[in-house]
Formats: C-alpha cells, sequence, structure tokens
C-alpha cells in the first residue's frame, strides 16, 4: 500500500511539473513539447532503477540510484509546492495572467533554492538541543542528572557506520547518566550484514545508567524480533511495554511501537502496561517513539514523555505542513499535556532524501530538576 501510494505522488508530481514548466515561454522556445514530454517520463523511470539494480544483485549501483531517486523526490515534492501555492494565489491560472510567467518561474527558482538548502541541512550534522525539565517527585540528590536522547537514527545505506560513529561520538560527549533512544536506530530494510556491521558501534555507546531504548515502526520492516535481538546484543537495554527503576525513586518505562494507523496506533493500552505496577510517588519518565497516548501517561502520574517519529517534518513546508500538524499535534520541542512536559526530538537521521527543510536534525539532552519549577517574575 504504501509503494502505491508513493508511485501515485511521484506519478501526480511529474505530470505537475511537466505541465507547468511545459506553459512557459522561455521554456517553449528552447524545447519541443514533446521532448519535454520525453524529459519527464525518463525522470519518472527512476523510481524503479533501485530495484531493478538491486534485483540483478548490483548493490552499489543500486545504492548510487536509490540516493538519486530519493533527493529528486525531495526536489520536486518542493517544486510542486511551491508550484501549487502560485496556483492557489492564482487560482489556478485565472489571475494575475500578466504575471503567470514570472510567478512560476519565480516559484521553480525558490523550489530549487529551497533544495539546496534542504540538502546543506540533511547532511549537516545534527545539533545538540538542550532542556531542562522539572520532573516531579524526582528525589533531590538526583537534582542536575542529565539524559542523553536519540531518536530517529535510520542508520543503514545512506547513513553508514561513518556517520554512526560520529553520532556516538557526538553522544558520549554529552557524559550524561543515561543515553534514550527512541526508536528507528535501522532503516527497515537495512540487511543483517549491515546491521552486525553497526553492532559494534552502538556497543561504544555507554552511561553511568545505562543506555535503554524503545522499538520504532522502521524497526519492524526487517524483522522486530530481529531488531531487537541486534540492539541488545549492542548493549541497547530494550523497554518493551515494562518499566524498570533506573535507580531509588526514579523509574523509567517504554512501550512498542504499535506500527499501523487509527485505533491500532494507539499507544494508551501500552503505556497503561508499562507503567502499572511500578512503586508509589516514584519520579516517572515514559519513552514511546510516536507522541501519542500523553494524556493516559500524565494521567497515570508520569513526570516527563520523551518521543520521536516526526523528524520535524523533516520537508516542513506549507500547505501540506497543516495537514501534518494535524495529524501530529504533539509535532516538535516541548509541550505540556495535563501538566506533563512531553518532548519531541526532531531525530538525528533522515528518512528517505537525505534533506531537512529550515531545520537540521537533533540530538536532545535533558537536565533534569527536582521540585517545582518556580515562575519567573519581571520588574
Amino acid at each position: 500500500m504504501f509503494h502505491a501510494i508513493l508511485l501515485t505522488a511521484w506519478t501526480v508530481f511529474h505530470l505537475y511539473l511537466f505541465r507547468h514548466v511545459s506553459s512557459l515561454p522561455a521554456v517553449k522556445r528552447r524545447f519541443r513539447w514533446f521532448a519535454l514530454l520525453i524529459m519527464t517520463a525518463i525522470c519518472w523511470t527512476t523510481y524503479f532503477l533501485p530495484g531493478w539494480a538491486d534485483g540483478l544483485g548490483w548493490r552499489g549501483t543500486a545504492r548510487t540510484l536509490e540516493y538519486g531517486t530519493m533527493t529528486w523526490l525531495g526536489t520536486i515534492f518542493l517544486l510542486f509546492t511551491c508550484l501549487f501555492i502560485i496556483d492557489l494565489i492564482t487560482l489556478f491560472g485565472l489571475l494575475f495572467r500578466k504575471y503567470l510567467a514570472f510567478l512560476r518561474t519565480a516559484a521553480i527558482t525558490l523550489g530549487i533554492l529551497l533544495s539546496i538548502h534542504a540538502l546543506y541541512l540533511g547532511f549537516r550534522a545534527p545539533v545538540i538541543r538542550e532542556y531542562e525539565v522539572h520532573l516531579a517527585h524526582l528525589p533531590p540528590q538526583y537534582d542536575g542528572q542529565t539524559l542523553a536522547v536519540v531518536s530517529d537514527l535510520h542508520v543503514g545505506d545512506f547513513l553508514d557506520e561513518a556517520w554512526l560513529a560520529a553520532r556516538i561520538k557526538q553522544v558520549n560527549n554529552l557524559r550524561a547518566d543515561a543515553v534514550l533512544l527512541l526508536g528507528d536506530v535501522f532503516e527497515g530494510d537495512s540487511p543483517e550484514e549491515r546491521k552486525r556491521s553497526m553492532m559494534s558501534l552502538l556497543r561504544g555507546l555507554s552511561a553511568p545508567l545505562g543506555v535503554w531504548g524503545v522499538t520504532g515502526n522502521h524497526d519492524g520492516h526487517g524483522g522486530l524480533e530481529s531488531t531487537v535481538r541486534f540492539l541488545e546484543a549492542s548493549g541497547v537495554r530494550m523497554l518493551r511495554n515494562r518499566w524498570v527503576e533506573l535507580e531509588p525513586g526514579v523509574v523509567l518505562a517504554g512501550v512498542d511501537d504499535p506500527r499501523g494507523r487509527g485505533p491500532v496506533a494507539d499507544p494508551a493500552d501500552r503505556i497503561r502496561q508499562a507503567l502499572s505496577g511500578r512503586p508509589d510517588s516514584c519520579a516517572t519518565i515514559v519513552l514511546s517513539h510516536r507522541p501519542r497516548g500523553a494524556e493516559v501517561a500524565a494521567s497515570a502520574g508520569a513526570g516527563l514523555m520523551l518521543s520521536g517519529h516526526t523528524h520535524g517534518g523533516q520537508l516542513w513546508f506549507w500547505p501540506f505542513s497543516y495537514f501534518w500538524g494535524l495529524a501530529n499535534p504533539l509535532f516538535a520541542g516541548e509541550s505540556a499535556v495535563d501538566g506533563m512536559p512531553v518532548i519531541v526530538s526532531r531525530g538525528a537521521g533522515t528518512w528517505g532524501p537525505r534533506m531537512r527543510l529550515w531545520y537540521p536534525g537533533e540530538i536532545v539532552r535533558i537536565v533534569l530538576r527536582s521540585g517545582a519549577k518556580v515562575p519567573q517574575t519581571h520588574p
């Protein structure tokens, strides 16, 4: 189903771009209509080339082709979006007809510039995003302890061993008391030999209170249990709908990603299961790959929820960003649900095109504080 949707969008983007580019006077003077159609068709067929090369056993060629295809997907999406905004402004060419060619040319130029900017941010190292959280019931002796939170690494063909080694160095340099992985460590279709090569690198993660993790939706693409075994063999202690006492008075709970849509994707029952039976009046941190079920966690007495999954939109651009925001009300950054802080990471890696618009990837550092937050007063 996913590939059918992606291929449909791919086709629509190409037809839309062909229609608009072929209408520009400057293009008409230089290219015949049929030549443009042939070029569009060639671009469209690149969708199938990585799979064809992989089927022939040309793994390196398939990887290169897939990288090019994904980059073109991100670029054509931004071109489509810029042109679509112009169509909305001009009522699909009914208004401002005198300036239509100029506006469409400007939209294409903007789309290209945004694509270059997105590639720059996609290749940039993740930034360290810092938060200070007053965690309910945190014993005073733990005030000032830190957490390193990493979500959506998506290591695989595009984000390889060298990239992962650099991220592990970033995390270890934070010298956090605990390292928390919020799912999607591996890209779902990564072969087992690639995962094995990552294991020794992941073993390099270290923290006094351990390295803990939960599963993400991509972790199930290549076989969930296989991915979990690789992570546990790498020294990551997986929290699968359960809790542990990280230290006296501090509970860390985590849930498996439900992997699905609609009611199936609601992690409420898993959160209830993960939090049941824990000690009373303890500081509780919940790890959930998707930022859903926060109300349940808050009502159960959790003091902090950490999530990822959204990538901060990755290629976040209106008007599609509006609908993405509706689907993910807890989208990025820090918010509060029924008084409980919720932090949603934009993720360290990328899915699909190695592109990010507006914001780079991030690794989150959290400083925990005991006691209630004191409101600041201003003279």
